[in-house]
């Protein structure tokens, strides 16, 4: 079995935007760096794959190409949704059924996602459920804070999360 490591990365992320212009659209600065477990499905393959190599204190530059990262923009994931199933208590939630707004989802298979509204029609809603980065190559600028041999507590806390036992901190507000 291949060993687990604890990363965590201080980042700039940058996409072109629709007009081309490259822009800041996420930054995990070293105060709050985005970690993960490797091998766990927890980040893009192909970041982990770059970071993976690198050590402690190494600065990273590199671009995700749109296959590596989410993916093409597909329009077959823009659907249209019955308006009865944006309903409470019998009325349409419009306090949280809106154009622009992201909202949580869940699959019959338990999955859940995130759904962009598009719009609001009289018998149904349109919504997005592209990443919303799909369609996007995605340019990481950055350094690695932390690699090391991840612990048997960080990688049970990780399985908890994903197995949806609480947030895997081992905390007791879980």
């Amino acid at each position: 079995m291949c060993e687990k490591k604890y990363v965590t990365v201080a980042y700039d992320l940058y996409s072109d935007n629709a007009e081309g212009v490259h822009e800041l659209i996420e930054k995990a600065p070293a105060e709050h760096p985005f970690q993960f477990i490797s091998g766990m499905g927890l980040t893009l393959d192909a970041f982990e794959e770059k970071i993976m190599c690198l050590s402690e204190g190494e600065k990273f530059d590199f671009i995700l190409d749109v296959a590596d990262a989410y993916g093409p923009y597909e329009q077959e994931h823009v659907i249209e949704l019955p308006k009865e199933m944006f309903c409470v208590d019998g009325r349409f939630d419009k306090d949280m059924i809106y154009p622009g707004n992201v909202i949580p989802l869940v699959n019959a298979d338990g999955n859940r996602f995130q759904g962009l509204i598009l719009e609001v029609k009289d018998a149904c809603v349109v919504v997005d459920l592209n990443h919303p980065l799909a369609g996007r190559k995605l340019h990481f600028v950055g350094h690695v804070v932390v690699s090391r041999l991840a612990t048997d507590d960080e990688i049970r806390g990780v399985v908890n999360m994903l197995s949806g036992d609480g947030c895997g901190c081992g905390c007791d507000s879980c």
